[in-house]
């Protein structure tokens, strides 16, 4: 064997071992893409009901907006017509009901002034018969 042999064997060799060292994480990267692609498959196939139940709950509740929207309108309506109705109340009986007090007012304070007067000449008289 000539020393141009030996060579070619050395470098035979180590391309081997090179090649050999180089398979090992080629085939882990083969196994980690295979569980990759397993676990991928796995989620895809559980993700199948969780999509049904969550178009099931949105399902449900657009139909409860439906409805607080339907008595949010009532509610509206009705406050409506509260405002209405007690502005007609204010329009028709606010007037007299404001007259009626303020006449009961300058009643009672009359009624007073006069009674305090007559306790005044009252206390007069009865200053003027000591003397």
């Amino acid at each position: 064997m000539s020393a141009g042999q030996i060579a070619a064997l050395i470098a035979a060799i180590a391309f081997v071992v090179l090649v050999v060292l180089l398979a090992i994480p080629l085939l882990k990267l083969g196994r980690t893409l295979d569980e990759a692609t397993v676990a991928i498959r796995k989620a895809h196939e559980g993700s199948t009901p969780l999509l049904t139940d969550a178009h099931t709950t949105l399902t449900s509740v657009n139909t409860q907006l439906e409805r607080v929207d339907g008595i949010t309108s009532n509610a509206k309506t009705v406050t409506s017509n509260v405002s209405v109705l007690t502005s007609l109340f204010t329009a028709t009986l606010g007037g007299p009901l404001v007259r009626a007090a303020a006449f009961s007012y300058g009643l009672n304070k009359a009624l007073k002034a006069r009674r305090g007067a007559k306790d005044a000449g009252q206390h007069s008289k009865r200053r003027g018969r000591r003397k």
